[in-house]
């Protein structure tokens, strides 16, 4: 508490923001991008509210036209990170405002890359929110910026349609979409969003869960989601990994047991699932409870509820407490 007294003194009393303000800015911007894959949203979200605050405080006031350009970048990621952390606490509403704050900051950064991410962003929330049409238009657009830059959004941003074109029932543009994302790694290169890591690059065992998740829409698809979402589990299996993520682990998860029940097997969907159903009420975050409502469906769909009462009766308590239910 001390620490972040003195850093918000140090950042506010001065007439110009220094070099040496902008760096901690950016290093705390960094940690939390890094920090969002691995960690409850409980333990992060003050330390997010706290660091847009103090950036929108400097943009309200003149800055030169270099500090406002890595302040409204700055200012565009956190943003960023607010609208995910509306998204998992099932506020679509809100997640959407922080992303048209965020994309105004991104456009007054004039950063592409930036700006790709942001549509990425706004197609996972759409996704989630089940507005599966729109999720496929917020990422073709990211696409028309990701073509301007190199980095690791040009993957994520195809294999983001994907998943909603699998979702609308087009398997032909999935599969073409799965393609184009696994392609593009041949040309990526780094750009300045993904010198922040975590949460603001896309690496390798996103790109599996992504395209299993895609898949398990589709139930010609099983074996292909099952080939998909086990290499996915086991890129996760390292949780000392800087690309580990609860939460996409947990995605792969729930694609692994659609993939099975599409077999008929429960006991393997149960066994797939265990690990979600164990995850604690600060990490049941609105993407995995509606992964495991998506086992849910399928089970029902599949004719096999009153073979597998537990399993179904295991996903209703899980999803009875959301992270949303929890105190803030």
């Amino acid at each position: 508490m001390a620490a972040e007294r003195a850093r918000r003194f140090a950042m506010l009393t001065s007439e110009t923001t220094s070099p040496e303000a902008i760096d901690q800015l950016r290093e705390d911007v960094q940690r939390l991008s890094l920090a969002y894959p691995q960690r409850p949203l409980t333990e992060l979200l003050g330390d997010l509210v706290e660091t847009q605050d103090t950036l929108f405080v400097l943009l309200e006031r003149r800055q030169e036209p270099q500090q406002s350009r890595q302040l409204h970048f700055l200012a565009s990621v956190t943003s960023g990170l607010l609208a995910k952390a509306s998204h998992d606490l099932a506020d679509p509403h809100a997640a959407m405002l922080q992303a048209r704050t965020a994309i105004l900051c991104a456009d007054r950064a004039d950063h592409n890359g930036l700006r790709a991410w942001l549509r990425g962003l706004q197609s996972l929330v759409a996704y989630w929110a089940g507005r599966h049409a729109e999720a496929a238009r917020y990422a073709e657009m990211g696409i028309q910026f990701a073509e301007r830059t190199t980095g690791t959004t040009s993957v994520w941003l195809p294999v983001s349609a994907a998943r909603a074109y699998a979702a609308l029932g087009n398997a032909e543009r999935t599969l073409t979409a799965i393609h184009a994302a696994e392609d593009a790694w041949n040309r990526v290169q780094p750009d300045e969003m993904d010198e922040l890591g975590g949460i603001c690059t896309f690496n390798q065992p996103r790109t599996l869960y992504y395209a299993a998740d895609a898949l398990a829409w589709l139930p010609d698809q099983a074996r292909e989601t099952q080939d998909f979402a086990t290499r996915a589990i086991e890129a996760y299996s390292d949780r000392t990994d800087p690309s580990w993520a609860f939460g996409d682990q947990a995605g792969a998860h729930s694609d692994l047991a659609i993939a099975r029940v599409a077999e008929r097997d429960i006991e393997g969907a149960a066994e797939a699932l265990t690990p979600v159903l164990e995850l604690a009420p600060d990490k049941r975050m609105n993407g995995i409870v509606h992964s495991a409502q998506r086992v849910h469906q399928t089970l029902t769909h599949t004719g096999l509820a009153s073979d597998a009462r537990d399993l179904i009766k295991h996903i209703e308590d899980f999803t009875s407490t959301p992270m949303r239910a929890l105190p803030r």
